[in-house]
């Protein structure tokens, strides 16, 4: 019986963070209404705030839920039993497909940006402490492993890093631009697939000492990992 009842407060605190990333990801802190969020988890507004203090402590919930995904997500491509060099061309693609795909993390994360140079983030850095400390810890020491063992170019471990995702937020954060000025619209999802399958056989050209063998890494792992359906979650972003 107490375990069942503790089931259904999970499930109703789920609902309540999954509602939550949503409204806040539309809407900012400012613009998010918590009644929206209570109908969209189907719990009333007090139960709400059984679970959470305040509007405040629902955001900051709703973002470290995320982006702890986030970060298990990608550490389990990390930790995956292949090479060093595959491993970051896996990680760089794994980034891709996510911003491609999880609209609501990339609006929470550029919101609580601005906060935190604005000095009103309260979220930010358990965030990076708790979720993006340790993946890029391990980020560091595959790239490290793969200089030791002659697979990568031996180059400073953030700068690998760097190249390997950098590229990949500016080409969404530049789209709205892209479509102004060119006749075509970069997340049309031809453009996207291209995109995509550039960005990583591009880093099997630039990242690897022998690049004939950083190509036909990049040939497998893109087709490993096919391009991901972000057609439902980009109606709602």
């Amino acid at each position: 019986m107490a375990s069942s009842r503790r089931q259904r407060a999970d499930q109703s605190r789920h609902r309540i963070l999954d509602a939550a990333i949503h409204e806040f990801s539309e809407h900012g802190l400012a613009g998010a209404r918590t009644n929206a969020i209570a109908d969209a988890a189907h719990v009333n507004k007090a139960l709400l705030y059984y679970y959470f203090q305040d509007k405040e402590a629902l955001y900051s919930a709703a973002l470290e839920a995320v982006a702890g995904k986030v970060a298990e997500s990608a550490l389990a491509v990390l930790d995956m039993t292949c090479s060093p060099g595959e491993r970051m061309l896996r990680f760089a693609l794994q980034h891709f497909d996510r911003i491609l795909c999880q609209q609501g993390f990339q609006a929470l994360m550029q919101q609580e940006m601005v906060r935190f140079r604005e000095g009103r983030s309260h979220a930010m850095r358990i965030i990076a402490k708790k979720a993006f400390e340790p993946m890029f810890a391990r980020a560091r020491a595959i790239v490290e492993e793969g200089i030791c063992s002659g697979e990568l170019c031996a180059m400073d471990w953030m700068q690998m890093i760097y190249s390997a995702l950098g590229a990949n937020v500016f080409y969404f954060l530049s789209a709205p631009m892209i479509r102004l000025i060119a006749d075509n619209d970069p997340l049309e999802a031809s453009a996207v697939a291209a995109r995509r399958a550039a960005a990583i056989e591009f880093l099997g050209q630039s990242i690897f000492v022998d690049r004939k063998h950083g190509a036909r890494l990049a040939k497998h792992v893109l087709a490993t990992v096919p391009v991901p359906d972000a057609s439902p979650e980009r109606k709602t972003a």
